[in-house]
C-alpha cells in the first residue's frame, strides 16, 4: 500500500518521501521487532477429528483486499478453528467501487479455496464462504443474464468454483478479512486472537451463526442491466413445451388441464371419460395461441388490440390478421377467391423455431410414412404456416433416424498412401499378400466309383511387382494351409511379410473360407512366427486394405471358371491348371518398355521372375553384342538388365494416380453415432454403436474405428459405417 502511494505520487527513486508516507514506515518498521518470538504452530488439526470443515473469508477497500481462510475440525472433546493461510492484493489505480472490489474480494477467496482443498492430504467435508458484502451476496444470487459485464464475468467464475449456496453473510466487526482490506501492524497483528482462531461464533454450533438479516437485504443491486424500451417480456406460459417429445402427449395433457378448470367452475357440468375431439382440437388451438404469444410478442400483442404491425416485421408480408373467436394470428394471403376451405386459406402462423412446430413436424414425417421435405412442408401448410418451414421440414427429414438409416451412406476417406513394401526395390515374393478362393469342385480319383469333393485356390502375390503364386489345398486346415506356405517358400524364397484379409466374408461361397481363417488366425501367426515371419491381419470386413491380392483373386478366377466350367478335374489336373493360369497373369503388362508407339512390348511380372514373359519363347543370350548391330526385338532383350531402374521409374510413376476415393470425406469423431454397415442385413437391423476410438494412418487420416455397441466393441473400416449424429450435433 506504501509502494503504491508512492508511485500515485510520481515519486523517483532518489527522492525524498513525504512526511506522511515516511511517518506510516518509520511506525511499521519499528514495531517490526516484536515478532522476533513469536510462533505459529503448525497443526491446524485437532486430535482424530471426525469432521472437518473449510471456512473462507473475504473484504475489501479501496486500499487492498484480500482472503483468508481457516481449518475448523471437530472431535469429541471440542471445536479448534485455526489460520491456515490468506492472500492480498492491493486495489487497482483506477478508482472503482466498493462493491466491484468487493466481489474481487470474494472471487479471490473462491480460488484461494480451491486451491487448498487440493493440495490438502486430508477430506474437507464442507465449504462455508462469508462475506460482510450484500451486494455481493445478491449478485450471486442474481441470474447473470440481468448483470453488466464486469459483475457477471466474476460472478460467473465464483458460482464455478464454489456452490451458491455455501455463501453467507458476517457483520464487519466479526470478520477477520477486514485486517487485511484495511491493514495492521506487525505489533498488532500478534494480539489478534480473532486473526489467528477465526470470530468466536466458529467456536459455537450453526444454530449460533450470523445470518442476513432480511431488511439488509438488497433489492436494487447496481451494475444491472435496465430493461430498454424495446424489449418485450416474453409472457410465462403455462405449460413447458420443452418438456414434451410428442405433440400427441403434449396435447392430451393440456387438454386435460382445461378439462380440470372446467370441472373446477362447473360443479354440475363436469367432464369426464375420454378425451372429445373438441376438447383435443381446442386444447390444439389454445397451444398455437400460447406458441404465437411466445413467438410473435410484439405483433400478437398489437393484432390483438386492433392495431395495425409495423413494416418492419418479418411476418408483414403475409398480411396476419387476428382470429377473435380462436384468439389466434392467421395468414390473410392471397387466396381469398379460392374455393378452398377456411383453414387452408388462412392457416394459423407459427414460427419454426419454437418447440411447438417441431413437435408438430415431427408427428406429420411419421403419419405421412416418412415423408420428405417437400411434401411434409405441403402437408402442413394445409392447415398451418409455419415461418421458415421450408428449412425445418428438411432438418426433421434428416434428424430422423429411420429415414438415416435407409439413405445411410459409408464414409469413404481419401485413398491411402501406397505401403513402403509397394514401392522400395527389393526381390520378388519378398512381401506377399494371401487370399484364398473356392471352393472349387473336383473328382477325388480317376474312372468309376470317383465322387466329388472340395479344393481351394491359396494366392501368393508380390506386393512390389504384381507376380502371382497359386497353390492349390485340399482342404481347409491349418496343416494344408502350413504346407502350401512352405511349397510356396521353397520354390520362390521364404518370404519377410505376409499380409492378409481378416476374413470378414459373408457371402455364402467364401463362407468356409472366412470361418477357417477366423478359427486358426492366432495359430497361423504363431507358426509364420517361427519362421522369422512377420504375419499381419487388415481389419475385418475391409477387403480394400488388400486390394491387389483381391484383385490378384478376380483375375485368377475369371481364368479358371472359363477353362474348368462344368468339369470336375482332379487333384493334379487342378494344380497344372492353377500353374497355367499363374504363367499367364505373370505376363500381363504392368507399363510400356519404351515410350515408342510402334513398339507393343511392356514390363510384366514374370521379367522380375526369369528376365521375359513366363508365356514367350526364350531368347539367345545377347549381352556381348554391339547394341548397333542387334534388330528391334533383340534390342528391347538387351535392356533386361535394366528392369530394376525402369521399375523405380516408370511402374512406380503409374502408381501416382488415385484410382477413387480423390477426395476427403467428412470426418468421424470419438462420440458419434454410427451404423455398422452388414451387407446381408437391411438397414433397419444394422447395430448402432458410438464410435469410441479412431486409428489415424500414417498421413493422418482415419480409415478404421472402433465402434462400441450394447452387443461388444466392433473394429470396422470407415466404408462399412454409416454416421448418424455427430458429437456437435445438438439433437445428439
Amino acid at each position: 500500500m506504501l509502494l503504491q502511494s508512492l508511485w500515485l505520487q510520481k515519486i523517483d527513486w532518489d527522492a525524498p518521501v513525504p512526511r506522511d508516507i515516511q511517518h506510516a514506515w518509520d511506525e511499521f518498521s519499528n514495531t517490526l521487532p516484536s515478532l522476533a518470538n513469536f510462533e505459529v504452530p503448525r497443526n491446524v488439526l485437532c486430535d482424530n477429528p471426525t469432521t472437518i470443515e473449510l471456512h473462507s473469508f473475504s473484504d475489501a477497500s479501496q486500499s487492498a483486499y484480500g482472503a483468508c481462510i481457516y481449518i475448523r475440525s471437530i472431535n469429541n472433546e471440542g471445536i479448534s478453528v485455526k489460520l491456515l493461510c490468506s492472500k492480498s492484493k492491493v486495489s487497482p489505480m483506477k478508482p472503482t467501487t466498493i462493491p466491484r472490489l468487493e466481489l474481487c474480494g470474494a472471487l479471490l477467496a473462491a480460488k484461494l479455496s480451491k486451491t487448498v482443498v487440493e493440495s490438502l492430504r486430508c477430506s474437507v467435508s464442507r465449504q462455508v464462504h462469508w462475506c460482510d458484502s450484500t451486494v455481493v451476496l445478491g449478485w450471486l444470487n442474481t441470474n447473470c443474464r440481468k448483470l453488466k459485464t464486469f459483475v457477471a464475468n466474476r460472478v460467473v467464475e465464483i458460482s464455478e468454483t464454489t456452490d451458491i449456496s455455501s455463501w453467507r453473510y458476517v457483520p464487519t466487526a466479526l470478520n477477520p478479512a477486514d485486517y487485511i482490506s484495511r491493514g495492521i501492524t506487525p505489533m498488532d497483528i500478534v494480539s489478534r486472537q480473532m486473526w489467528w482462531h477465526g470470530p468466536e461464533f466458529l467456536q459455537q454450533p450453526e444454530s449460533e451463526w450470523p445470518v442476513l438479516p432480511s431488511q439488509r437485504v438488497e433489492k436494487n443491486l447496481p451494475e444491472t442491466k435496465s430493461l430498454s424500451a424495446a424489449v418485450v417480456d416474453i409472457p410465462d406460459s403455462i405449460i413447458e413445451f420443452e418438456r414434451y417429445s410428442k405433440l400427441s402427449k403434449l396435447q392430451r395433457t393440456f387438454a386435460y388441464i382445461k378439462r380440470f378448470i372446467h370441472n373446477l367452475r362447473h360443479k354440475t357440468n363436469k367432464l369426464t371419460g375420454s378425451l372429445s375431439l373438441e376438447e383435443l382440437n381446442d386444447a390444439f388451438s389454445n397451444l398455437c395461441a400460447i406458441a404465437q404469444e411466445q413467438s410473435f410478442p410484439k405483433e400478437f400483442k398489437l393484432l390483438a388490440s386492433g392495431k395495425p404491425i409495423r413494416n418492419n416485421s418479418n411476418i408483414i408480408s403475409l398480411t396476419p390478421f387476428f382470429d377473435k373467436d380462436a384468439k389466434l394470428i392467421r395468414v390473410g394471403g392471397r387466396i381469398d377467391n379460392s374455393n378452398y376451405d377456411f383453414n387452408k386459406k388462412h392457416p394459423i402462423l407459427l414460427h419454426s423455431s419454437h418447440h411447438l412446430t417441431k413437435l408438430i413436424f415431427e408427428q406429420y414425417h411419421l403419419r405421412h410414412m416418412h415423408a420428405g421435405p417437400q411434401l411434409l412442408l405441403a402437408s402442413i401448410r394445409e392447415s398451418l404456416w409455419p415461418v421458415n418451414g421450408r428449412r425445418l421440414a428438411r432438418n426433421t427429414f434428416h434428424n430422423c433416424v429411420t429415414c438415416k438409416r435407409h439413405q445411410g451412406k459409408a464414409i469413404y476417406p481419401i485413398m491411402g498412401n501406397l505401403p513402403i513394401q509397394r514401392i522400395t526395390p527389393d526381390f520378388p515374393f519378398k512381401t506377399v499378400g494371401i487370399d484364398f478362393a473356392g471352393p472349387f469342385y473336383i473328382s477325388n480319383k480317376k474312372g468309376r466309383g470317383s465322387r466329388v469333393i472340395k479344393a481351394y485356390l491359396c494366392l501368393f502375390v508380390c506386393l512390389r511387382f504384381k507376380c502371382l503364386h497359386l497353390e492349390a489345398v485340399s482342404d481347409l486346415t491349418k496343416e494344408g494351409f502350413l504346407q502350401a506356405l512352405r511349397r510356396f517358400s521353397s520354390r520362390r524364397g521364404k518370404p519377410a511379410e505376409i499380409f492378409c484379409d481378416n476374413a470378414g466374408n459373408f457371402v455364402a461361397a467364401a463362407k468356409e473360407i472366412g470361418n477357417f481363417l477366423k478359427a486358426n488366425k492366432q495359430t497361423i501367426i504363431d507358426s509364420a512366427t517361427e519362421e522369422q515371419i512377420k504375419f499381419v491381419f487388415s481389419p475385418t470386413y475391409s477387403p480394400h486394405f488388400g486390394g491387389i491380392f483381391e484383385a490378384g483373386v478376380k483375375s485368377a478366377k475369371y481364368h479358371i471358371r472359363r477353362v474348368m466350367g462344368n468339369t470336375h478335374l482332379n487333384f493334379e489336373e487342378l494344380g497344372t491348371l492353377f500353374t497355367q493360369v499363374e504363367a499367364i497373369l505373370n505376363s500381363r503388362p504392368l507399363c510400356p518398355l519404351t515410350s515408342n508407339p510402334t513398339d507393343y512390348l511392356s514390363l510384366t511380372p514374370g521379367h522380375f521372375l526369369i528376365g521375359r514373359p513366363l508365356t514367350s519363347l526364350p531368347s539367345p543370350p545377347l549381352q556381348d553384342y554391339n547394341p548397333n548391330r542387334l534388330r528391334r526385338y533383340e534390342r528391347l532383350e538387351q535392356i533386361r538388365q535394366h528392369f530394376w531402374q525402369r521399375w523405380q521409374k516408370e511402374y512406380i510413376a503409374e502408381l501416382q494416380q488415385r484410382s477413387k476415393w480423390r477426395t476427403k470425406s467428412a470426418k468421424l469423431k470419438e462420440g458419434d453415432l454410427v451404423l455398422l454397415i452388414e451387407d446381408n442385413l437391411p438397414p433397419l437391423c444394422w447395430k448402432l454403436g458410438r464410435v469410441s476410438r479412431l486409428f489415424p494412418g500414417s498421413d493422418g487420416v482415419s480409415r478404421v474405428a472402433e465402434v462400441t455397441t450394447s452387443k461388444g466393441t466392433f473394429r470396422r473400416p470407415y466404408v462399412k459405417l454409416c454416421p448418424l449424429l455427430t458429437c456437435d450435433d445438438p439433437e445428439s
